[in-house]
């Protein structure tokens, strides 16, 4: 990689790594966050899957799935394996999980939110009406309604991310946002492709953001941010 990987936070100066109970996905990662996506083909070979919960009628559920206790699976979900889900968990009616998905402990994938192929620390909200792909969001970050990660260059290509006036190459494909802890996504705002989002920082509605949005910070416009105080 270029010498502007010095300017992309490290998956630990994002989020809190003990919220996850799967230490092995996240703490391979040297510099690029986005590098423990590539270890979730490799978790689900060795994880032993188990169901702690009822799956209520009018929930679909396929492949391997595990449940943790005290999770409710509303009727009308659809859960596809293979997928890792925590304790205290809701998913709601209408959501769906499309397999390849790490979901830690008290977190919410809320109506008509679809994921894919993502790891989601604690406490976690995916209100309603949310995508997330090829993503990781730390613990306690949240999308209100309508918030899209996108991940996918529409243009094609691998996704890129930008650091100050260089852009590097992650490499893959298909790669959404890193969110760290407590970030806040408003309403309708949409992350394209590459974006990194640091602990405590808020993307305002409607907003279209891409890049590095360091930790503390208030994305008001692609291009007016500001300290959050």
């Amino acid at each position: 990689m270029a010498d502007a990987t010095r300017d992309i936070p490290r998956i630990g100066d994002l989020i809190d790594l003990e919220g996850l109970p799967y230490p092995d996905l996240v703490r391979r990662v040297d510099v690029a966050p986005w590098e423990a996506l590539n270890y979730l083909d490799d978790f689900f070979l060795g994880f032993v899957f188990n169901t702690h919960v009822a799956t209520p009628s009018g929930a679909y559920i396929d492949g391997n799935v595990s449940i943790g206790e005290g999770s409710v699976i509303e009727p009308g979900a659809v859960i596809f394996g293979p997928t890792v889900i925590g304790k205290n968990c809701r998913v709601r009616s209408g959501a769906t999980i499309r397999g390849s998905v790490v979901i830690g402990d008290n977190c919410v994938i809320g109506h008509a939110s679809e994921i894919k192929h993502s790891i989601l620390f604690r406490g976690c909200q995916v209100a309603h009406f949310n995508y997330v792909g090829d993503s990781i969001l730390g613990n306690r970050a949240h999308l209100a309604a309508g918030a899209i990660i996108a991940n996918v260059r529409i243009a094609g290509g691998t996704v890129t991310v930008r650091a100050r006036e260089e852009r590097v190459d992650t490499g893959l494909v298909k790669f959404g946002a890193v969110l760290g802890d407590d970030a806040e996504i408003g309403c309708n705002a949409v992350l394209n492709p590459g974006s990194i989002i640091g602990k405590n920082s808020i993307v305002y509605p409607l907003v279209s953001w891409r890049g590095i949005l360091s930790s503390g910070m208030i994305a008001k416009s692609a291009e007016i941010c500001v300290l959050r105080v």
